[in-house]
């Protein structure tokens, strides 16, 4: 068999390489939607992007014959090992041909770096951690991925499987239906709920938009304080986070609810861009710009949204909350003309949040699966 050589992306060059090989991979597959060009240089920025100031992040490349076959990213991540009192290494970015002896060899090369940098396991797919886009695809190939949601062949995790990987958590992608489907049962015990605990449901203010910005951040690191594989973020990494994601909010499906004139949670939902971007290719020049226009401003294509993030705050738990931001979120998003949504991703030992979204009939619709092993 040809010998596979792994180099380490070092050059402005390589940077390119690693950036667009996936274009080139997924050529001719029509649920690959091509990230921007542009955004993707943009997030491996080491001076723009904030992550990069608390994570050590390295790439390769991996060649046959002189042809580029995959690639594999590295990431220690400062934040989550303190966090979470570990020494977990993580990688990502994992895309190669269907070949045992590519995808074996770019893992492992990943495999000996985080050891030497002293983890004692490696987990991943995460572009770069629970914060990005992570997990494998493993159900759910026949539509394109939700905005900032991840996609691969079906033998991406079966290789890196074959490599010693095990399973150690299931990401969940739910799809909701079109109609409102909660029971009279439920609406009424949440609207007494909200009657009686003077509860207020508003959208997101885009006139004080960074208060706004502060206060989801407070209530994100709270609500999400003890899930599996949780990072909190710190200010510079949630503003420069909240900036890339103003371009494409819609705030009528921004769910905020408040308790006493406290904050108490929130929905975040998005419209669906990669139904633009799908048909860009990649590049907003020179008649991508306009394509998007008319597919989002012009006219109106983008009839998907994603319920990004949620959470409540622990001690106001338990009052029905959360079943008030997702039917307002639901309400909100049919009446702007939204078909369906994606409720992702919920961990699948999230019972709480799993029965919630349940309870509106919602299905899980894509499964995706994060990997481990020690090192």
């Amino acid at each position: 068999m040809p010998e596979v050589n792994v180099t380490e992306v070092e050059s402005a060059d390589q940077l390119n390489e690693f950036i667009k090989f996936p274009y080139r991979l997924y050529a001719g597959d029509n649920n690959f939607v091509p990230p921007l060009i542009l955004e993707r240089k943009e997030f491996f920025d080491k001076k723009q992007n904030p992550f990069y100031h608390t994570a050590l992040t390295r790439m390769f490349l991996a060649h046959r014959e002189g042809k580029l076959v995959g690639r594999i990213a590295t990431c220690i991540s400062y934040r989550h090992n303190e966090y979470h009192n570990e020494q977990t290494g993580f990688f990502g970015f994992l895309d190669t041909i269907d070949n045992k002896d590519v995808a074996h060899s770019l893992l492992k090369v990943a495999m000996i770096e985080l050891k030497k940098a002293g983890m004692d396991r490696m987990r991943g797919p995460m572009n770069f951690t629970t914060n990005h886009e992570c997990g494998f695809l493993i159900e759910g190939f026949d539509s394109p991925p939700m905005v900032m949601m991840s996609y691969n062949y079906p033998y991406q995790a079966k290789l890196a499987e074959d490599f010693g990987l095990k399973k150690v958590m299931d990401l969940l992608a739910y799809k909701l239906p079109t109609t409102h489907v909660t029971s009279d049962r439920v609406s009424r015990v949440v609207t007494r709920q909200s009657e009686r605990l003077n509860i207020k449901i508003r959208t997101l203010d885009m006139n004080n938009f960074l208060q706004e910005v502060r206060m989801i951040k407070g209530i994100y690191n709270s609500a999400w304080a003890h899930n599996w594989g949780f990072i909190p973020m710190n200010e510079a990494e949630f503003d420069h986070m909240a900036k890339n994601l103003k371009q494409i909010i819609d705030p009528d499906i921004v769910i905020i609810a408040e308790m006493e004139g406290k904050p108490a949670g929130f929905a975040l939902a998005l419209p669906n861009i990669n139904q633009a971007l799908i048909r860009l290719k990649g590049r907003l020049f020179p008649t991508g710009l306009i394509k998007l226009l008319w597919h989002t401003k012009i006219r109106n294509k983008v009839d998907q949204c994603r319920l990004l993030t949620f959470g409540v705050v622990p001690e106001y738990r338990k009052r029905a909350i959360d079943m008030m931001l997702y039917m307002e979120c639901h309400k909100r998003c049919l009446e702007k003309g939204y078909k369906w949504g994606e409720l992702s991703w919920i961990l699948e030992t999230n019972d709480g949040m799993r029965h919630g979204v349940e309870q509106m009939q919602a299905k899980v619709y894509k499964r995706y699966r994060v990997l481990e092993m020690p090192l």
